[in-house]
């Protein structure tokens, strides 16, 4: 019996910890052959050397396992870095068949008090790495195409988070970086879906270094061998479906995960609309319509941590 991803090449980034090893590992488990990206930094603001060895460790382990895989090491938000990991995989494996991207780093601050290079840094990261890697990528998969190639299968699972969703006050560079994934998502499944590609994003909950001080307090496991409710092995089997040929059919999708829970999270919907009974509207009539409105609302439509997140602390 071949395995769902038998005979696919994929990349995975920000692979040498956390979300991105668990993908990595789920992918080859499934039977892919795995480029495993990480920039190997220690710190979760991008600080510290850049180390080899996260990527090396979790390729050596695919590899004990029967795998294949190779370590790359770089960062994705750099344009030629991003160019040379697709090429690695083309190089390596014949061909490339899916991108997962999970690089990231945090520098939380209050809108109030971030500075310049805060907000450029993870803007940078975050959202134009998913982009670079996304580009290079598509130029395989068309350029594949345009040669005459039938049959040319590419996806892309992209890192969003329920800080675009539901806010996080000292996040709003991260905050908008996950949100401008989300249209850059949308928009490269609609380009390239003629290609034969798909793209979705995800916005896990997990435990990981990245989110030690969100999940500070929250339940963890009880007993002796019991899985973290938040461990990121709960949202790997995920990105295996949508790397995979079953998923052919789910594109532009966005999807909420965490432990034994997959939530599909439907595009913006209008909640109320209003017209004006003149030509064009006035300051007065706006004010007649609107202000009842939103005064009957929770004020600001805002929730608690734990409502948004649906978790409990123990």
């Amino acid at each position: 019996m071949s395995l769902p991803l038998e005979g696919l090449s994929a990349i995975v980034t920000g692979a040498g910890r956390g979300l991105g090893r668990a993908e990595a590992l789920e992918l080859a488990r499934l039977g892919a052959a795995v480029v495993v990206n990480d920039y190997g930094q220690p710190g979760r603001d991008g600080s510290g050397a850049a180390s080899a060895a996260p990527a090396e460790e979790v390729a050596a382990e695919i590899v004990a396992a029967g795998g294949r895989a190779v370590a790359h090491l770089g960062d994705v938000s750099d344009f030629e870095t991003a160019r040379g990991l697709v090429d690695l995989a083309v190089t390596e494996f014949g061909k490339l068949d899916v991108l997962v991207n999970n690089a990231g780093i945090l520098r939380d601050r209050m809108v109030f008090s971030m500075t310049e290079d805060e907000w450029d840094s993870v803007v940078r990261v975050h959202l134009k790495g998913h982009f670079n890697t996304t580009h290079f990528a598509a130029v395989h998969w068309r350029g594949r195409s345009k040669a005459g190639e039938t049959g040319v299968y590419g996806r892309i699972v992209n890192t969003s988070s329920e800080a675009f969703l539901a806010g996080s006050a000292g996040q709003p560079n991260y905050a908008a970086a996950k949100g401008g994934i989300v249209g850059l998502t949308t928009s490269s499944a609609l380009a390239l879906a003629r290609y034969g590609v798909t793209a979705n994003a995800i916005c896990p909950r997990a435990r990981t270094r990245m989110t030690e001080d969100v999940f500070a307090g929250f339940a963890e496991p009880t007993a002796e061998g019991e899985l973290d409710p938040l461990s990121p092995e709960h949202v790997a089997p995920l990105v295996g479906y949508l790397a995979s040929p079953a998923a052919a059919g789910v594109n532009g999708q966005l999807l909420v995960v965490h432990g034994g829970m997959v939530a599909i999270v439907e595009r913006p919907r209008v909640s109320a609309k209003f017209d004006t009974a003149k030509e064009a509207f006035t300051y007065e009539e706006l004010d007649g319509l609107l202000t009842p409105h939103y005064a009957s609302r929770p004020t600001g439509e805002t929730f608690a941590a734990s409502e948004v997140l649906g978790l409990k602390k123990g």
